[in-house]
C-alpha cells in the first residue's frame, strides 16, 4: 500500500467512525441491550471499505460536501448487519468475527437477528437523512436508497445468501459461483460506488464506469477472501481459516486452485481499473484501493 493511500484510508476511517458514533444510538438509551449489540458489532473494527468507496466515488464525480458521510455510513450499517446474520448458526455458524466472539455468542441469537434488523432500518434513515443544506441533487437520495434496496434484496445480497446455503451454489460451475458472489458480496460494493456517484450528480458515463469498476472490484474482493480462507493467518484475519472447506463450500480456491484463483482476481481487478482510465488522476484512490484489495492479507 502506498503512503498516500494509507493516509487516505486512515483519514476516511476516522471520519466514518466519527459519523457512526453520531448516528448510532448510545448504549444507555432504552432498550439498552439492542443498542449495546449494535455498537458491539459496528465498532469491532473493519476496513470501512464500502463507505470509503462511496466517499471516493462522490469526490471523483465532483461532490465536495461532508454530507456524504451520513449516507456512506448507511452502507457500513448494511454491511455489518449482513455479517451478523451471516455468522448465525442457521447460516455460516461462525464463533468469531474480527477477532472477537460473534454477536450471537455475546447477546444470543434473537438479539443478534434484531440488531441486524435495526441496523437495516437505521441505514435507510442515513441514506434518506434530511438534506437541509441542499448538498445533493434533487431526487439523488431516493435514487441511492432505491439502489441499496435492490442490492440487498432477492436479486442481490439476500438472493446470494440463499444460493450460498442451498444446493444452487454447489453445482461446481464457475458461472454459478460468480453469480452467487456477485449477489452476496459484489452487489453492495458496486452499489456503494453507484451511491457516491448519484449523490454527486454524476452523468451516465461516470455512473456506468463506477458500476463496472465496482463489479470487478467486488468479485476480485471475494476471490481473495476465498484464497485467504485457505492461506491466511487466522490471527490477522480475526476469524478461523479453512472454514469454507469444513462446510464443504464451493469457492474460487477450491474450484480453480489457489494460484489460478489469484490470477482470476488479478484479471478482474485489472478490468475494474481499466473502466476508470478516462477519468485520469482524479480516480487515484479507487485505482489504488483496487491494488490494495488484491494484495491484502486480511
Amino acid at each position: 500500500m502506498s503512503p498516500r493511500l494509507e493516509k487516505y484510508l486512515r483519514e476516511k476511517r476516522v471520519q466514518v467512525d466519527r459519523t457512526l458514533e453520531q448516528v448510532l444510538p448510545l448504549e444507555d438509551r432504552e432498550p439498552r441491550v439492542i443498542h449495546r449489540a449494535m455498537r458491539y458489532s459496528v465498532f469491532a473494527g473493519g476496513k470501512r471499505l464500502r463507505p470509503i468507496l462511496a466517499i471516493a466515488a462522490y469526490r471523483i464525480a465532483g461532490g465536495s460536501q461532508e454530507a456524504i458521510l451520513v449516507p456512506a455510513c448507511g452502507l457500513e450499517l448494511i454491511h455489518t448487519y449482513s455479517l451478523i446474520h451471516d455468522d448465525l448458526p442457521c447460516m455460516d455458524d461462525d464463533d468469531y468475527r474480527r477477532g472477537r466472539p460473534t454477536s450471537h455468542k455475546v447477546f444470543g441469537e434473537a438479539m443478534a437477528v434484531l440488531a441486524g434488523d435495526a441496523m437495516t432500518a437505521l441505514a435507510f434513515e442515513c441514506l434518506l437523512a434530511q438534506d437541509r443544506k441542499n448538498c445533493f441533487p434533487e431526487g439523488a437520495q431516493l435514487g441511492a436508497a432505491r439502489a441499496v434496496a435492490r442490492a440487498i434484496g432477492t436479486v442481490g445480497l439476500v438472493g446470494g445468501q440463499v444460493m450460498d446455503i442451498s444446493n444452487d451454489a454447489r453445482d461446481g460451475r464457475k458461472e454459478t459461483l460468480e453469480e452467487t458472489c456477485g449477489r452476496k458480496t459484489g452487489a453492495l460494493i458496486e452499489t456503494s460506488l453507484e451511491c457516491g456517484g448519484l449523490l454527486a450528480g454524476a452523468d451516465s458515463r461516470v455512473l456506468g464506469a463506477l458500476r463496472r469498476y465496482g463489479k470487478g472490484l467486488g468479485l476480485g474482493f471475494q476471490i481473495i477472501d476465498d484464497v485467504l480462507n485457505v492461506t491466511g493467518d487466522p490471527r490477522r484475519m480475526g476469524k478461523a481459516a479453512h472454514s469454507d472447506q469444513a462446510r464443504d463450500m464451493v469457492t474460487f480456491a477450491s474450484l480453480l486452485g489457489v494460484e489460478a484463483a489469484r490470477e482470476e482476481a488479478r484479471r478482474r481487478i485489472a478490468q475494474a481499473k481499466s473502466s476508470l482510465e478516462f477519468l485520469g488522476d482524479v480516480a487515484w484512490p479507487l485505482l489504488e484501493i483496487a491494488d490494495y484489495v488484491l494484495e491484502r492479507e486480511s
